[in-house]
């Protein structure tokens, strides 16, 4: 229930602003750069994950009030470039990198919980993609991102609660090259500086876990998730 009011509150602000946007008269996209100028711009976002347990979009778990099922904190840094378009429009181009906190193990080849003592594995990694930004009014942004995402690797050995290895390993490789993408809406509070609130949903396969006494193969952890925030972005 969570997940659709969070989802829908999203798509609400991304698209019923954008009826309007066409009938609203005036230069609101940063006044004072002229159409076919850009600049560069860095941003920062951090939030609660849904708990990397995702297998496709839509499907995330949401409880800011809870810690369990490994939902954590993530965070993501971006520098890129965005161009001035139209008098409400801009768009751009992006680089960055994202941790979507840790997540654990469990019922892998038996029905009792597997812990990773000595470590935690967090879903993290490189982005490139495109961004577009279109300004409902000078003060009220409405923000959308997609493109590359460059996974981390699911290198790690697996412990359970007392530090003993349970000889379960990482198999092969997870093919890590997948996608992300994600929507906001906030508050220019000047030309330069905004916040707000964004959904950024990152897809990554899951690798897979070996017995290295049998030999037994499976899925590994769901790693697919997403990011509910806050975004803060300066633009030079």
């Amino acid at each position: 229930m969570k997940k659709s009011v969070i989802c829908a509150a999203l798509v609400a602000a991304m698209c019923s602003p954008l009826a309007f946007a066409q009938s609203a008269s005036g230069d609101a996209y940063r006044p004072s750069l002229s159409t076919g100028d850009g600049a560069w711009f860095v941003s920062g976002n951090v939030g609660r994950t849904d708990g990397g347990t995702a297998g496709r979009f839509g499907t995330g778990n949401f409880d800011f009030l809870e810690s369990n099922e490994g939902r954590d904190t993530g965070y993501g840094v971006t520098g890129g470039y965005r161009w001035k378009v139209s008098d409400r429009w801009g768009v751009g181009a992006e680089l960055g990198y994202v941790d979507l906190g840790n997540y654990k193990v469990r019922n892998v080849f038996n029905d009792e919980d597997v812990d990773q003592t000595e470590g935690r594995n967090a879903l993290r990694g490189w982005t490139a993609g495109a961004n577009a930004r279109v300004n409902i009014t000078p003060a009220w942004y409405v923000g959308m991102r997609g493109g590359y995402f460059r996974a981390s690797d699911n290198s790690t050995d697996y412990y359970n609660t007392i530090g003993q290895e349970l000889r379960v390993r990482s198999g092969r490789d997870p093919e890590r090259s997948s996608w992300y993408a994600g929507v906001g809406t906030g508050w220019n509070a000047t030309e330069n500086f905004s916040i707000g609130l964004h959904y950024d949903y990152f897809r990554a396969k899951s690798g897979t876990l070996v017995d290295e006494d049998s030999g037994a193969e499976i899925d590994g952890p769901k790693r697919s998730t997403a990011l509910v925030g806050l975004t803060a972005e300066y633009a030079f």
